[in-house]
């Protein structure tokens, strides 16, 4: 039993620590900000969730376990949604997409928003 849970810890710190070095290289190699947020809002969860769940299931102790996979879930719910607010708040604040970004559809809707607002 000690085999296969060293097996499923060395899994999950390789994987987490892959996820980890790609969500890395993705915020510095990536062109804009809202490419590199969302490089180290997706790899970077799932990279430290299952670094997260590593611990837990070395530690051969359920209450850790069940704290380390709430600590996931709470990884998985919470940090997309902070990275996309803080695109928004980038957005309106004035950064803009690099020229390989094909659209920009928030522009979209703040030119169809603008156009209701002089109508009405």
């Amino acid at each position: 039993m000690e085999l296969v849970a060293a097996v499923i810890v060395a899994f999950l710190l390789l994987a987490g620590a892959l996820f980890a070095l790609v969500a890395a290289i993705g915020i510095v190699r990536l062109p804009d900000l809202y490419s590199r947020m969302h490089a180290a809002s997706k790899a970077g969860t799932v990279g430290s969730g299952l670094l997260l769940l590593a611990v837990g299931v070395h530690s051969q102790d359920l209450s850790i376990l069940a704290r380390a996979l709430a600590g996931f879930l709470f990884f998985v719910l919470t940090a997309p949604i902070a990275a996309h607010l803080l695109a928004r708040a980038a957005h309106k604040a004035g950064h803009r997409l690099t020229p390989p970004s094909v659209r920009d559809e928030l522009v979209k809707d703040q030119m169809v928003r603008h156009s209701y607002k002089t109508k009405g």
